[in-house]
């Protein structure tokens, strides 16, 4: 009977199971708490004025701008950049609805349809497309991951990001002064074997979707070669290299890069985690490309930005990072200077869109 009573007594209280020194459980539940005792400074509002150079807000031509606002206002978000513009009659309503209600708190960038490549002349018409756009309000060109992934042409062969039927759109770049926002590929560990040497194993295993080989569609190193191929074959075309390239875990190579392609910068949207682990060396590489680095976010969620504050702006140790499944380390902050903080959040932005409203930021 007693047998009886324990063994009643185990189920209902660990109807997961037992084991000898505590519950069992995978790496999906394991999310310790840390014990380290440490100062500790939260960031809730950009120290500056900020421009988010990397934003989705694909309702703009419809939606109630005065939400956006008070969030933004709350971070301290003075121009948000909505890369999702579309194009034509889409591109138009988005920026009558900003010009109606918040002209100085948004800037809108145009898109490409790629579909119809391959026909004649399809460059020059998507070329001209885009310069109706700019005059229709657009500030610059945002490349989706699509091209070297998806997109195919009209015979159904993939379209490379250095398609030479695309050049006229970048040449039209360089003579209408807009800068071109381009994300190409996805981190190297989505096409890297799924085992227990991939740092995005626990991503991949909850995002399957994400999952990339050689054939699926191509090598990744082949679409980031092409995209840099496309970089200096237009030297006089301003492009900002959407995640740092994917290269923000190898800092010494983007180095490299950074070097050789004078026209590209880069947006650090989706990869402070892994600048938040390399403090020394990532606060080294921040002072010197300071005029080529810009503050992005990319998903539009104002609970995850403080995490970003915190990491440019603190000395902070070991604090952590909003999703595990993107980084289960810890973050260290880079204590940037307030001088490279300011370029960074505002200033490298204006002079990639001069028409920013220069009031919203401090004089120096």
């Amino acid at each position: 009977m007693r047998k009886y009573i324990l063994i009643t007594f185990l189920l209902t209280a660990f109807p997961t199971g037992l084991s000898l020194y505590g519950q069992e459980m995978g790496f999906e539940q394991y999310n310790p708490k840390s014990t380290l005792v440490v100062p500790e400074h939260p960031v809730k509002r950009a120290k500056f004025p900020f421009v988010d150079i990397h934003s989705h807000q694909f309702r703009m031509p419809s939606m109630d701008l005065s939400v956006l606002v008070r969030a933004m206002d709350s971070l301290n978000l003075a121009v948000m950049v909505n890369l999702s513009g579309g194009s034509g009659e889409n591109l138009k309503a988005a920026v009558e609805n900003v010009k109606a209600h918040y002209p100085n708190r948004f800037v809108v960038f145009a898109n490409v349809d790629f579909s119809g490549v391959g026909n004649p002349g399809w460059g020059q018409k998507a070329a001209a497309q885009l310069e109706e756009d700019v005059k229709n309000g657009a500030s610059g060109l945002k490349i989706y991951k699509s091209l070297g992934l998806r997109n195919r042409d009209i015979n159904g062969n993939r379209i490379a990001v250095d398609d030479p039927r695309l050049d006229p759109i970048w040449a039209k770049c360089a003579e209408l002064g807009i800068p071109v926002l381009i994300h190409s590929a996805d981190p190297k560990s989505f096409w890297d074997p799924m085992d227990a040497n991939n740092e995005r194993w626990l991503e991949l295993k909850t995002r399957p979707r994400r999952k990339r080989t050689d054939t699926d569609p191509a090598p990744w190193q082949q679409i980031i070669d092409e995209q840099h191929r496309m970089f200096r074959k237009h030297p006089r075309t301003n492009f900002i290299n959407a995640h740092m390239g994917w290269y923000a875990n190898n800092l010494g190579h983007l180095s490299e890069l950074m070097d050789e392609m004078p026209n590209m910068n880069v947006g650090i949207g989706a990869i402070i985690a892994e600048l938040g682990r390399q403090p020394r060396m990532a606060r080294e590489f921040f002072i010197k490309y300071q005029d080529r680095i810009l503050f992005g976010k990319d998903a539009w969620n104002p609970s995850e930005f403080p995490t970003y504050f915190r990491v440019l702006e603190t000395a902070d140790e070991y604090f952590p990072y909003y999703k595990k499944y993107h980084a289960f380390w810890a973050m260290y902050g880079l204590d940037l200077p307030d001088s490279v903080l300011k370029k960074v959040y505002y200033k490298n932005a204006m002079r990639l869109l001069p028409g920013i409203d220069a009031s919203l930021f401090p004089e120096d």
